[in-house]
């Protein structure tokens, strides 16, 4: 059964909308393992700042049935389907790692690319998953981290979610 990893982002009632996402991927795939939450600045435009964190799970469905989840769980927590890459949103939740699967489909691409872009990606993904290795370059998640060129990052480590 592979282990997928999420990316949870927030920067509307954010203090609503990460603790509800993570009792719904609960309801939805069982135990989950997660990061500390790290508040960060937006990418890509002005705005209020994201809580962003990853949660891990285990699952037999398929990687396009998570995703489809995924986006019904966004839409759920009042995520338009018109929204930009680059805006405020209620919850972004992208299925960012599957097992060790390489996937170019469409929409559905795996691993995403921002694990090696984002510190707010990276970051958390290696607080809880140091050893795994990345499906492509092979490297572990924690020394992924530590060649991560982190002067533009700008977050702050916050406290585990309770779930």
């Amino acid at each position: 059964m592979p282990t997928g990893y999420i990316s949870i982002g927030s920067n509307i009632n954010k203090e609503i909308h990460i603790p509800s996402s993570l009792a719904a991927l609960r309801d939805t795939f069982g135990e989950l393992r997660v990061s500390s939450i790290y508040e960060s600045e937006p990418v890509g435009f002005v705005g209020d700042s994201f809580y962003n964190l990853i949660v891990a799970f285990e699952s037999e469905l398929s990687a396009k049935e998570v995703a489809k989840l995924l986006k019904q769980i966004e839409v759920d927590h009042g995520r338009s389907s018109q929204s930009q890459k680059f805006s405020a949103r209620t919850l972004d939740l992208d299925l960012i790692l599957y097992g060790d699967q390489i996937i170019s489909d469409g929409r559905l691409q795996i691993p995403r690319d921002e694990i090696e872009r984002y510190a707010f990606v990276l970051e958390p993904l290696a607080e809880i998953a140091p050893n795994q290795t990345h499906p492509v370059s092979k490297l572990s998640y924690a020394a992924l981290w530590r060649n991560f060129d982190k002067r533009d990052s700008h977050q702050t480590k916050l406290d585990k979610p309770a779930i």
